[in-house]
Parts: structure tokens; sequence; C-alpha cells
């Protein structure tokens, strides 16, 4: 998570507040703020195709107001082969122009990579850039840095993207994922994102190639001809994946936390999921992760592949801790502000006054959450459920 500084974790709220959202987060079940269920996501409001000029597009507006645009851009680029170093590379590169583009794969010193020496359909994670403006902060910032690297993670772990991006062995597409936070943001915007990438690279197409072999593509004029990166029609492939945030606060657990929320997290974790079918995910159904749904018969089979799962550090650990009566010079306590005083306020557990977390997290917690999201019927599948009704 991104440093104190950054606007989507520095606590706003006072220790007494702090005190009274965790107090009523713990209950059974528990209290948010915005009266939702554990389980409810915010509303949202989805939209494809609204950026002219993109190979795919999409807009996603959550209730309280935070909105991102998705533009998917692929442009053809000659694929380097990897040889013995930079140099060579730049002279293999220079020989096949020379040559009108003869195939000199298997020269250069016995170099090339796997797509080159063996024809086959592989790709190069590459091949794949993901890019975050945030407004009010700079491209280097940790924050955007840090969400652009687990969305790109996560695409890239949930199956075959860079494989479809292969035209031959000389030629490639390049994907350019643009996301764009219109909003401040007004919470941890990951999940936001993420589903608004998910729509983008649905609604995503490549024009029809023309070309055979190795030749250099060329590709049909009319744009209705154009292929989907996923083909709706084709139910039996993975989909792109989606990311969740999940916190724990006791012993509940609480889907799309709030800012507010996370100022008194526990734990707070991204959980990484993929539609597959055919269940060919990172983690299997022999694992317990991979799940599958449907009518019983086996059509309608929708799988669901754990991905990946990063832990977020909670900004919970950069509050202050309030000060309990017995210790409050102000209120009449008999400790003051010396060592003793400092730590009873670090270690003492007083009902009604905020504390911070220390230490990790058990990892019954983490599994907790997690089958939370894979589970038959769970957050993942309903989630998935929804963006599945956004016309494409």
């Amino acid at each position: 998570m991104a440093p104190p500084t950054s606007t989507t974790t520095q606590p706003l709220l006072s220790p007494a507040e702090l005190s009274y959202l965790h107090t009523s987060l713990s209950l059974n079940p528990p209290i948010r703020p915005d009266s939702r269920q554990p389980k409810q996501f915010r509303p949202l409001i989805a939209e494809t195709n609204i950026l002219p000029s993109t190979n795919g597009s999409a807009r996603i507006c959550f209730a309280d107001g935070s909105e991102a645009i998705v533009g998917v851009k692929a442009e053809v680029e000659k694929t380097v082969r990897e040889s013995g170093g930079l140099g060579q590379q730049q002279q293999i590169e220079t020989t096949e122009d020379e040559e009108g583009g003869d195939d000199r794969r298997d020269s250069g010193g016995g170099g090339g990579g796997s797509n080159s020496s063996t024809g086959t359909g592989t790709g190069e994670n590459s091949w794949v850039e993901v890019s975050i403006d945030m407004p009010g902060f700079r491209d280097d910032d940790p924050l955007p840095v840090f969400l652009g690297a687990m969305l790109n993670e996560a695409l890239l772990a949930s199956g075959d993207l860079p494989a479809k991006l292969y035209i031959n062995r000389r030629f490639h597409w390049r994907l350019f994922v643009d996301i764009l936070l219109l909003s401040p943001p007004l919470s941890y915007p990951l999940p936001l994102l993420s589903l608004t990438t998910h729509l983008a690279l649905l609604t995503s197409r490549l024009p029809q190639l023309t070309s055979e072999a190795d030749e250099d593509p060329t590709f049909h004029d009319d744009w209705e001809m154009a292929t989907y990166l996923y083909p709706p029609s084709l139910r039996n492939q993975t989909r792109p994946p989606i990311t969740l945030l999940v916190m724990a606060v006791g012993e509940n657990v609480v889907f799309d936390p709030t800012r507010d929320e996370l100022c008194v997290a526990d734990a707070v974790v991204a959980v990484s999921v993929a539609a597959d079918h055919n269940n060919r995910g990172l983690v299997g159904e022999e694992s317990g992760w991979g799940t599958g749904t449907g009518n019983g018969n086996g059509q309608g089979r929708r799988g669901l592949s754990l991905v990946s799962v990063r832990m977020v550090d909670t900004p919970a650990r950069l509050t202050g801790p309030g000060v309990p009566d017995e210790v409050n010079s102000a209120m009449g306590g008999g400790v003051g502000g010396g060592g003793e005083g400092a730590k009873v306020r670090e270690m003492g557990r007083v009902e009604g006054v905020w504390r911070p977390p220390r230490g990790g997290v058990k990892r019954a917690v983490i599994a907790k959450m997690i089958k939370m999201v894979m589970e038959r019927g769970g957050v993942a599948e309903e989630v998935l459920d929804g963006l599945e009704g956004v016309d494409l």
C-alpha cells in the first residue's frame, strides 16, 4: 500500500471514532457505516465502448462518486528475439530488414526464443503494459505504480492473454491498458480499477488477420470482421480476472471496504480470481480453491480459479492509540506521561479505547477470507454474474 502521505491511507478519524467504528464492525452481524451487508458491494453503473479509436473501453462509476475509465489499445510490434546480447538482437533485426523480411530465425549465433524457434503461439509478458493515471499523483508515485503492478500481475497469471497477442514468429500485438481514475481516490481504488479493466478487455477486439504464416501482417478493413480478444461465444476459456478487496475485523470478514473502514481493519487482502470453465487456474479443485457452478449436467459450468493473493498494509497501523482514563492526567489518572504510561497506552487493552493492530495475521483468518471469495455462491461468483449482465 502507498505511504502514509497518500489520501487513500491517511486516517482522518480520532481515536474515539476509530474505537466506535471498530466496535461496530466487530459485532455479529457487523454494523457498517453505510448500512451495507458484510458481502454487499457498492452499487455501480457500467458502460462499455465509450472511447473512439480504441480496441476496447469501459467506464464504471460507484455510488460514492468514484469513477474510472479504461481504454485498451493494440499496436503491431516486431518481435525481438533473445540472443547473446543486445548487439546480437539488433544485428538480427537489421539483417531481416535488409533481406526483405527473410526469416533468419535459426542463425545469429544459435539464438532465438521459444516463439521464433518453434513457431508456436506462446507470448511474452512484456507484450502487456498497464498504466494508471490518478488525479493528484505523479506517474511514478508509489500508489499508481503499485496498483498497476497488481493489475498486471493478475492479468498475466490468469491465463493465456500473452498467447492471444501472438501473430507469427516475426510480429505480435502489444497491448496497452490505460486506466484513468476520474475522481480523487475516495477509497482504495483497486476493485474499481480491476472491474473496469475486466469489462474493457471483454470488449476489446483485434482486426482480422488476412496474411499467412510469417508474412508481414495485413488485416481486414472491415471492423465488423474484427475478432474479440475474449470471444463471448467461446465459453470454454478463461476470462479476464477481477480483484476483490477483503478486510477482517475481529472474526468478521467485510468486502469492498470504504476508506473509513480500512482505518480499523485488522487485515486487508487483495484476492484476484478468474472465470475458467476448464478450471485451468493456478490453483485447482484438488486444493480446495477451484470451484465450479452450473446446472448439474455440465452446461453453463463456470469454474473459478484463484489467480493471486496480496496482503495490503492496513492504514490502521498508522493511527495513534487512545488514552485510557486511568493513565490520562486530564481525567485524574494516576499515571503520568512517563514510560509506564506509554507502556499502558501501547500494550494495555481497555474496552472502548482504540488500540492499533500489532503483529501479523493468523493463517486461519486469511483462509477464511479466501474461502468466502471462492466458495460456490460466494462473492466472486456474484460479482462476475453482475458483470456478465453488462451489454458488450
